[in-house]
């Protein structure tokens, strides 16, 4: 995204909130952009799902290195808001944990999409793919061939 100032790229910071009746995130960028950005509920846990399905098991800190290097670094995620979607995904039963040795020989739990996980990211694929063509919908923007 180039549209900041000087076509240097905003980036975003995403955190996760609880209410009892709500959970968003919203993503922090500069001063140049919207204070804040709501992301739809779950869209973290889609990423972390796709992530898993693509690269196999990793560690947190790996998780979110690599949405913010697909987003183009647009997203830039804290430990804590990922930690908080693998613990809703483990208890989901849609990811599993085991303990392993991360790439700079420290003790790290790596995280593994389960078969239920990959059904769910299908139909959570599903849906997204829904929304994001009534958003393109209502936005004029045509429809990718």
């Amino acid at each position: 995204m180039t549209d900041a100032p000087h076509g240097r790229r905003r980036s975003y910071l995403l955190t996760s909130h609880r209410s009892p009746r709500y959970s968003y995130a919203v993503a922090k960028g500069r001063a140049t952009a919207p204070a804040k950005t709501a992301v739809l509920q779950g869209t973290l846990d889609l990423m972390v799902l796709k992530t898993l399905e693509s690269m196999g098991p990793q560690h947190g800190y790996g998780i979110a290195r690599r949405i913010e290097q697909i987003s183009d670094a647009v997203l830039k995620l804290n430990e804590g808001t990922v930690y908080a979607s693998l613990m809703r995904l483990q208890h989901q039963g849609w990811i599993s944990a085991s303990w392993g040795t991360s790439e700079n020989s420290r003790r790290a739990k790596f995280y593994t999409i389960t078969r239920i996980g990959r059904r769910q990211l299908t139909q959570e694929t599903e849906t997204w793919e829904r929304i994001a063509g009534v958003i393109r919908r209502l936005l004029g923007t045509p429809e990718h061939p």
